[in-house]
């Protein structure tokens, strides 16, 4: 099959969700042409992003059913629970499955995911990766899709899918309507080692400056590790933004305590402004949306990436289920399949993290008291603890097969 021949599937976006889901539609016999903005290089670059991703139990189904697990396993760090505290003082939350249930997840950097995803994807022929690819024009007609690149070349296929995260041009484009608003944070994001082991347990400190979470990675060089996301108030960020490495680390080290001892930086230290937006709808005529340009939230949960990948396992579901009926990919009757299984689910969860940033990740808005309050509630009422580990599993709702152990 030629590179300009028309494909089922056109993803415009070559990141995490992007090439799972051209990944994922390989496996049922889709193909699909993937572009992405910037070259290879640079998304592979060591320190192009400093990020870690907790990956839910459903999520580790669909890198194992599409056959990532290989690739995957010896770079994931298993969590084996998680701690919430206020201030660090008695009376935290501890999160921890029975041992018939598996972890909680695993945490990975995201440069080792999108290593194994490039690996594969360069060995999939129903897969054309196309990067330092510049869309100048998108077409949406009766019969099929095309976008047109700077360079001159045309690639044309059955469905247009959106997988170019939060300020995706092709949402915006199509006139998408957005629930959307500001939470006036910025996440700061590093890797730390640490003198001592992690154990891995996540741990989610509330300080009223705002959340301070610590994610056990593997092992580096023989050198325990955790990702850090610091949540601040934006007024305040240009003053943590700005300190040196070494006055980064002292503040740091006050916030960690004894926890994990002595701690130095293990990554380049980043930021992002924190925001939620959710689209209304998630189709369009030959037009679906998924990961972060269908909806980004507060990272407090770590349930953004698990997110789009629900929307993957579903959007190949919906696609196989109505080509074997004879339906095209971008048939209106699979295209709704798709949002109303995703618009239930996405709103349940976003809903859910937007509250608990609400109670518990805003910055100076409440008095410990009643976090200490919110928190104690969770301890005391065992369903709720189950509540929120099988939410953090994500096993919960209507799984895609794919997501399906």
């Amino acid at each position: 099959m030629s590179v300009n021949d028309p494909r089922d599937l056109v993803i415009l976006g070559g990141g995490l969700v992007g090439m799972t889901l051209a990944l994922a539609a390989a496996k049922e016999g889709i193909s699909s042409h993937v572009v992405d903005r910037a070259t290879e290089a640079e998304l592979t670059a060591e320190g192009i992003d400093g990020r870690a991703s907790a990956i839910s139990t459903a999520s580790w189904n669909l890198f194992d059913n599409i056959g990532l697990a290989d690739r995957l396993e010896p770079l994931g760090c298993p969590i084996q629970g998680i701690a919430v505290t206020d201030v660090m003082k008695p009376g935290r939350i501890d999160f921890r499955p029975n041992a018939d249930e598996g972890t909680l997840g695993r945490m990975f950097a995201n440069r080792d995911i999108r290593m194994a995803l490039y690996e594969a994807a360069k060995q999939e022929p129903l897969l054309h990766w196309q990067t330092a690819a510049e869309v100048v024009d998108r077409s949406r007609g009766e019969h099929g899709v095309s976008v047109t690149l700077k360079d001159g070349q045309v690639l044309s296929g059955n469905l247009l899918v959106a997988a170019e995260g939060r300020q995706s041009p092709t949402r915006d484009e199509a006139g998408f309507s957005l629930a959307k608003w500001d939470y006036k944070h910025r996440a700061m994001v590093t890797a730390l080692y640490h003198e001592r082991s992690h154990e891995g347990v996540a741990w989610e400190i509330f300080y009223p400056a705002g959340p301070f979470a610590l994610l056990p990675l593997l092992d580096q060089n023989g050198r325990h590790r955790s990702a850090l996301v610091w949540t601040v108030a934006e007024k305040d960020a240009a003053a943590w933004t700005g300190l040196s490495d070494r006055a980064f680390l002292a503040e740091v080290q006050e916030r960690v305590g004894e926890i994990l001892g002595t701690v130095e930086l293990a990554a380049p230290r980043m930021s992002w402004p924190l925001n939620f937006h959710h689209s209304r709808h998630l189709v369009d005529k030959r037009l679906a949306l998924i990961g972060d340009a269908a909806h980004g939230m507060h990272p407090i949960a770590g349930q953004g990436l698990n997110l789009g990948l629900r929307d993957v396992g579903a959007l190949v579901e919906v696609i196989g289920d109505g080509m074997r009926l004879g339906l095209e990919p971008g048939d209106a009757q699979v295209l709704a399949r798709y949002e109303r299984w995703r618009s239930v689910d996405a709103t349940m969860v976003m809903a859910a993290t937007d509250s608990l940033t609400r109670l518990f990740g805003v910055p100076g808005r409440l008095p410990s008291a009643i976090r200490r309050l919110g928190m104690g509630a969770v301890q005391r009422i065992s369903p709720l603890k189950k509540f929120f580990m099988e939410e953090a599993r994500g096993m919960s709702g209507d799984l895609p097969r794919l997501l399906r152990a």
